[in-house]
């Protein structure tokens, strides 16, 4: 297995003191493995999960041809162009039961939505098209044409068809499509669990009083509620103090107890930053200073605990303190690692295009994300503005935004009315 250093050698022209938002990414795609142990789970369950196989379809669907509208079912080959069409009704076929009759030229069937369709008929005309007098229809000319409104065995899935792949994250869709398949559980990863902590002598705990120079822990919350989003189990170690003994025990007993381990605070180079010496003591680890704003200091490796028993040891990621960098530090690098732990094919987050609707200044050599509200314009174009004060400790403004303003590292400043990318949180957070 490639250490960090051996990884961080391999992106070239890399510098640890300004290092690319794409190359630390890229670093984070070697770094992390995704957990293999699966188990079996009961579909109702598997909201969230990854699949850890291939899922092949048992059966076709739909299992035959079938109506896909209420109507009349009849041999479309009896169509012609600019010419009504005149058919004697002889029966009725509703959905759920097989139609065992037969239906002759210049004969239709009534039909209701999904009933199997018989063999020698392809083509469904819908009611409110039809003009009916008794047990005779008469469809309008060029109303509908061959083949029309009937649904294909298989136009879905065919037998022995890879349904799912590995590494999809199963959604309400998904799991409505392997329920469609008569399938009750699913093989899915096993859940990964993430330990964390927040760090600094400033910090207190909710309940705790007031005193002068600290802050209550934000950090915590934002952090443990991503991850309860991402679907992790999330093993939430508190508040642990700048003391090298308590930093010790407190990745000690992550490491033993999580396939991830996130902390917030102390990885800058502060006399009281406890924690990047520790990480350094114990783990393989790397440090950087990001080109980005907000969120420049960032440690990420593995440290090694006594459960590992000679295994690739626990991912670190060592986030700043400040409450909108820890949260931006998160969404970049962290949530797309871990989904990449998970077993998740998909990790990226799409970016969305919306006009600026103000000048944003921006210097190039970094990428910044700044927080915006995404809206539509009169011209039905996604817009975005920014919430405000951009400051990395100005949480209430990340409650304002739906989404971030993306800028590049080579862009420069955005004039208004200018195209820029959007990361919606809706999706991500």
């Amino acid at each position: 297995m490639k250490t960090t250093a051996q990884i961080a050698a391999e992106l070239q022209g890399c510098d640890p003191q300004a290092m690319r938002v794409a190359d630390v990414n890229r670093f984070l795609e070697q770094l992390v493995e995704p957990v293999t142990q699966s188990e079996p789970l009961a579909l109702r369950d598997a909201l969230g999960r990854v699949l850890a196989h291939d899922l092949v379809s048992p059966i076709s669907v739909p299992p035959h041809d079938n109506s896909a509208m209420d109507g009349f079912a009849f041999d479309g080959s009896q169509l012609r162009a600019g010419q009504a069409l005149v058919l004697r009704l002889c029966g009725t076929a509703l959905a759920g039961k097989v139609w065992r009759g037969r239906v002759a030229a210049g004969e239709c069937l009534k039909i209701t939505t999904g009933a199997v369709m018989p063999g020698a008929l392809d083509t469904v005309v819908p009611l409110e098209f039809v003009q009916a007098r008794g047990d005779v229809i008469e469809i309008p000319a060029d109303v509908v044409r061959a083949g029309d409104n009937r649904r294909l065995l298989g136009e879905d899935l065919l037998a022995g068809q890879a349904a799912l792949r590995r590494g999809q994250l199963l959604g309400p869709a998904a799991l409505g499509l392997i329920a469609s398949l008569g399938l009750g559980t699913v093989s899915v990863r096993r859940r990964v669990k993430v330990a964390y902590f927040s760090t600094g002598d400033e910090i207190l705990s909710l309940g705790q009083a007031p005193r002068a120079g600290a802050v209550f822990d934000s950090n915590r919350y934002t952090v443990c509620g991503l991850l309860q989003r991402l679907g992790v189990e999330v093993i939430d170690l508190g508040v642990v103090a700048d003391s090298p003994t308590l930093l010790q025990a407190a990745f000690h007993q992550a490491a033993a107890c999580a396939d991830a381990v996130i902390t917030s605070g102390g990885v800058s180079v502060g006399e009281a930053d406890h924690t990047r010496s520790m990480l350094r003591q114990l783990g393989d680890m790397a440090f950087w200073r990001v080109a980005m704003r907000p969120g420049r200091p960032l440690a990420v490796g593995r440290i090694s605990s006594a459960a590992d028993h000679g295994g690739a040891g626990t991912l670190v990621f060592g986030l700043p303190g400040n409450p909108v960098a820890v949260m931006v530090t998160f969404l970049v690098f962290v949530r797309p690692a871990l989904l990449r732990l998970m077993g998740c094919s998909a990790v990226e987050p799409v970016l969305l295009k919306a006009h600026s609707l103000e000048p944003l200044r921006k210097k190039p050599g970094r990428t910044e994300y700044q927080r915006g509200i995404v809206g539509q314009s009169a011209d039905a174009r996604l817009s975005v503005r920014v919430t405000g004060n951009q400051g990395s400790g100005v949480l209430h403004s990340m409650v304002q935004a739906n989404g971030l303003i993306v800028l590049h590292h080579d862009q420069s400043d955005v004039a208004a009315g200018d195209e820029v990318d959007v990361m919606m949180f809706d999706g991500v957070v």
